[in-house]
C-alpha cells in the first residue's frame, strides 16, 4: 500500500499499529502549539506533479475558531488582511497579517456568504439576507450591484469573481433563501443560474445549465470558467462535479464536466461535494471539499486536465479557499467553525 494515496496514510499507519486504537494520536489544532513532524503529514502528494507545490516545513495552522459556519475568504492586498463570513452569526471577520489578530469587520453583514475584491481594492460581498450583490465604497457607503433579474429578486448570491474587462461573474444557487438563518423557509424566485454584471451595471444570465452553481473561478488566462455544482444537496439527478465552460466574450460555450468528486477511500468509492474553488498560476484547481469525513474533507487539488493530484486533510468540512499573503502563495481555508492556512509553492492566479 502506498501511504501517499488518498486517505491511505492513516490506514497504512493503523495497519502498523501506530495509532489505530488510540485517540492520543489524533491531530490537535486546539492550541496551535501541538508538535508536527515534518514534512507536514496532512498535505498529501497523490501524483508526482503536486510534489513541487508542497513545502515540507510549512505546517497547517488553525488561525481562528468559534464561528458557526465560515465561508468566503478573500485577501485584500491593499489592506494586507483576510476577510471572511460567519453566515449564521451575521458577521464578517478580519484576520490581520501584521499582528495575527481577528476583529469584527462588519456586523450585521446581511448574512453575506462569498467575498472578493475588485481591481480597485473595493470589497464585494454576496448577501443571502438581502438577496443581492454589494460593493463597499471607500467612504463606507454601499453600492448595490445586483438584486433583481428580469424584475424578480435573486435567490441568494453565493460566490463570484471579477474579470479584467471590469465585469463581475457570480453564482446564485439559492441556499440562503431556502432556509435562512432565522429559521424561516424561503423560496426561489428564479432558476439557479450564473450571472455576469457588465461594467455598465447591466445584469445578464450566462448559464443555467447546472443544478446549483456554487464556487466559481477563472483559468489564469480567463478563457475558461470553472463552477462547482452542489445540486446533489437537493436534486437526485445532480452529479457531484466541477464543470467548466469556454468563455466567449460575454457568453459561455462548450459546457462539460471538468472533474468528478468521486474517489476511492479505504476500499470504497465515496463522493463529497466541492464548494469554493480557486485557480493557481499553473491552472490547477484548489477545491474546498467535505461531507464525507476523515480522509476526504479538506482541500482537493486538480490538474488542468481534471486529475486529482493532491489533498490537504482537515478535521472539518472545508467550505472555501483563497490564496493570499504578500506572495499570494498562502492558502487560506474556511472550514466549518475554523480558519486554517498553509504556505505552498503555488501562487494564486488572480488578485482574489
Amino acid at each position: 500500500m502506498n501511504p501517499n494515496t488518498p486517505a491511505s496514510r492513516r490506514s497504512f499507519l493503523a495497519s502498523l499499529g501506530v495509532f489505530a486504537a488510540s485517540p492520543l494520536f489524533a491531530r490537535d489544532f486546539s492550541s496551535g502549539t501541538a508538535p508536527v513532524r515534518y514534512p507536514e503529514p496532512d498535505v498529501l502528494v497523490l501524483d508526482p506533479s503536486f510534489a513541487k507545490y508542497k513545502i515540507a516545513m510549512s505546517p497547517i495552522e488553525r488561525l481562528h475558531t468559534g464561528m458557526y459556519w465560515a465561508e468566503g475568504p478573500a485577501w485584500s492586498g491593499w489592506g494586507n488582511y483576510l476577510v471572511w463570513s460567519d453566515i449564521p452569526n451575521d458577521v464578517q471577520l478580519r484576520w490581520l497579517q501584521d499582528d495575527k489578530e481577528v476583529t469584527t469587520l462588519r456586523k450585521p453583514s446581511s448574512y453575506s456568504n462569498g467575498n472578493t475584491f475588485d481591481q480597485s481594492g473595493r470589497q464585494i460581498s454576496f448577501e443571502h439576507g438581502n438577496r443581492r450583490v454589494v460593493r463597499y465604497e471607500p467612504d463606507n457607503s454601499i453600492t448595490v450591484m445586483a438584486d433583481k433579474f428580469e424584475g424578480k429578486p435573486l435567490n441568494a448570491p453565493n460566490d463570484g469573481s471579477g474579470h479584467p474587462d471590469g465585469s463581475l461573474w457570480f453564482t446564485d444557487p439559492g441556499y440562503g433563501s431556502l432556509v435562512n438563518f432565522e429559521g424561516h423557509k424561503g423560496e426561489l424566485f428564479l432558476k439557479e443560474a450564473v450571472y455576469r454584471i457588465d461594467p455598465s451595471g447591466k445584469l445578464e444570465m450566462v448559464t443555467d445549465d447546472i443544478f446549483k452553481p456554487n464556487g466559481l473561478c477563472f483559468s489564469p488566462d480567463y478563457k475558461k470558467v470553472y463552477i462547482a455544482d452542489t445540486g446533489a444537496s437537493h436534486y437526485e439527478a445532480a452529479q457531484k462535479v466541477i464543470k467548466v465552460w469556454d468563455v466567449d466574450g460575454t457568453k459561455l460555450k462548450n459546457g462539460r464536466i471538468f472533474a468528478s468528486m468521486r474517489m476511492r477511500l479505504n476500499g470504497k468509492e465515496v463522493a463529497g461535494m466541492a464548494d469554493g474553488i480557486r485557480c493557481d498560476k499553473d491552472g490547477n484547481i484548489w477545491a474546498g471539499m467535505g461531507w464525507v469525513g476523515e480522509g476526504y474533507d479538506g482541500v482537493h487539488v486538480f490538474s488542468p486536465e481534471g486529475q486529482r493530484i493532491g489533498q490537504i486533510l482537515l478535521p472539518e468540512i472545508c467550505s472555501n479557499v483563497c490564496f493570499g499573503g504578500p506572495r499570494r502563495n498562502r492558502l487560506f481555508m474556511t472550514a466549518s467553525r475554523s480558519l486554517y492556512a498553509v504556505h505552498t509553492e503555488a501562487i494564486g492566479a488572480h488578485w482574489c
